[in-house]
């Protein structure tokens, strides 16, 4: 069977749980676990070689709890459907339209809202977190949970879809952020741990080792994922991956499998290039990529013979653009490039990523081959042409500030009392229609209830019902409803929604 490629976007409606994929492995540990307190030096390789342990217990306590909960929901899809003529029983067409006209009628349906569920990681001490692009994609609420019970809506600082990470930012101080190492350093059979939340059903734990290194060919445009043979299930996408000191190496991101479920092949996305990408939408609301204007190749054995080299390092330059750094420093086609700001260049695709975390403008070495004989160059890279701004505002930042947000009402007439059988004595505004994907249907409102008072304070028209709900102070609506020939207080938080 041909083996599917699943991005980690798992998703459902309602209360179902979904999200995306973490990643895990299983081996023993090599190290014992650092006492270093959190921080974000880099100084120190991924993984320190060192006698077997057998638990990774203080590794595990260390870690948790930067590890959080992402839960996101969005608004449902509008679908239209069509209610044909001539259905002519008696009373039908009070509902659906005059079917002695010879007409249907078309009717907007609004699917409920979409839930998912995925996990995070907190990077910064003032509420930064890296999850993946895919967990967040389209949400209007995002909220995080942490491992002491506390929860946060969080904003969406920016997104980037070229390398498939997102930053959060929740308002708190003295979060407890991981702490990092340098992804460059890892190496093919180091011990790694998988920390997220699979399916939902909590934070889990699972243990395995780096496959391989530099795996592409992912559909992303920035691909350096880490493999690992890691246990991975929906609901792990954004979750940590970490050396046997707790130190983040990668935020798990997608899965090679048959069934959707774990089969031992996992990557994640190399924390450097989350960092880069993060500090770039923090600093600028976008990810500022170098340009170097050139299309490059790489070389296979026939290649290699063909420009004189005697062996395949490196990539062939089929292409200059003339007015590009690369032109405008004397690069022509035919070149092999071997090195780029001192870094050995083995194939294409690693060749673009360190272009592309290279901030436009800075001037960087490049090392080529042109018939055989080694030459340098200083290049002043541009930026990427055609880069658009991917930060995404959070829903909290829009101006709207009223409350009850899909909620049509009117008010009560006599005919209206007979036709929907309500007493005199009841007093309030007549709900016409809730959103199936509103705050509002989730607390259980629903066409033909009656609300009475909105947080304490009467309702006698419909003008009134809107004016109460204007310029909340907060998310939080106290309702006293009646329904079905009893009153009863229903609270709904749209800050809550999801």
């Amino acid at each position: 069977m041909k083996a599917i490629l699943r991005n980690l976007g798992y998703r459902t409606v309602l209360l179902a749980v979904g999200g995306g994929l973490a990643l895990a492995g299983g081996a023993l540990a090599l190290g014992p676990p650092s006492p270093a307190p959190v921080s974000n030096s880099e100084s120190k390789p991924a993984v320190t070689r060192g006698p077997v342990m057998y638990s990774f217990a203080p590794v595990v306590q260390k870690v948790s709890p930067s590890v959080v909960k992402v839960f996101t929901s969005k608004k449902g899809a509008t679908e239209t459907f069509s209610i044909g003529p001539g259905f002519g029983e008696p009373g039908f067409g009070w509902f659906f339209g005059d079917p002695r006209e010879g007409r249907g009628l078309q009717r907007n349906f609004r699917s409920p809202r979409e839930h998912g569920v995925g996990s995070g990681v907190i990077v910064d001490k003032e509420g930064y977190i890296l999850t993946n692009q895919h967990v967040v994609d389209g949400a209007d609420t995002v909220k995080v949970s942490l491992q002491d019970g506390r929860e946060f809506t969080a904003k969406v600082v920016g997104t980037d879809p070229k390398t498939d990470v997102a930053v959060l930012k929740v308002e708190a101080k003295d979060l407890p952020a991981i702490q990092t190492a340098d992804s460059d350093q890892i190496q093919v059979g180091d011990v790694v741990l998988a920390i997220g939340n699979p399916f939902g059903i909590g934070q889990t734990v699972t243990m395995g080792m780096v496959s391989a290194k530099g795996r592409g060919n992912m559909g992303l445009d920035y691909e350096d994922f880490i493999q690992t043979d890691a246990a991975i299930n929906p609901g792990n996408s954004g979750g940590a991956l970490v050396d046997a000191e707790g130190r983040l190496i990668g935020i798990n991101t997608a899965i090679l499998s048959r069934s959707g479920g774990n089969q031992g092949i996992g990557f994640a996305i190399p924390i450097n290039l989350a960092r880069y990408v993060k500090d770039s939408l923090v600093k600028d609301g976008r990810v500022s990529r170098g340009y170097l204007g050139v299309v490059i190749q790489d070389l296979n054995p026939a290649l290699a013979k063909e420009f004189q080299l005697n062996d395949r390092q490196g990539v062939l330059v089929s292409d200059v653009t003339a007015d590009g750094p690369a032109g405008r420093a004397g690069m022509k086609s035919g070149d092999v490039v071997i090195e780029f700001n001192h870094k050995p260049v083995q194939n294409s695709r690693q060749l673009k990523l360190e272009v592309a975390q290279t901030k436009p403008g800075k001037t960087v070495p490049v090392k080529f081959l042109r018939q055989g004989a080694a030459k340098n160059l200083e290049v002043t890279l541009r930026a990427l042409p055609g880069e658009e701004r991917q930060a995404k505002t959070h829903y909290s930042d829009r101006e709207d500030t009223g409350t009850l947000e899909g909620v049509a009402v009117s008010d009560l007439d006599s005919r209206t009392r007979q036709q929907m059988e309500i007493p005199a004595q009841i007093r309030g505004v007549l709900v016409t229609d809730v959103a199936p994907d509103s705050a509002a249907y989730e607390a259980g409102l629903k066409s033909g209830d009656v609300i009475q008072e909105i947080n304490r304070q009467p309702v006698k028209s419909a003008d009134e019902a809107v004016r109460l709900t204007e310029h909340a102070k907060d998310k939080t609506t106290l309702l006293r409803v009646w329904s079905q020939g009893n009153s009863h207080y229903v609270v709904v938080d749209e800050g809550q929604a999801g």
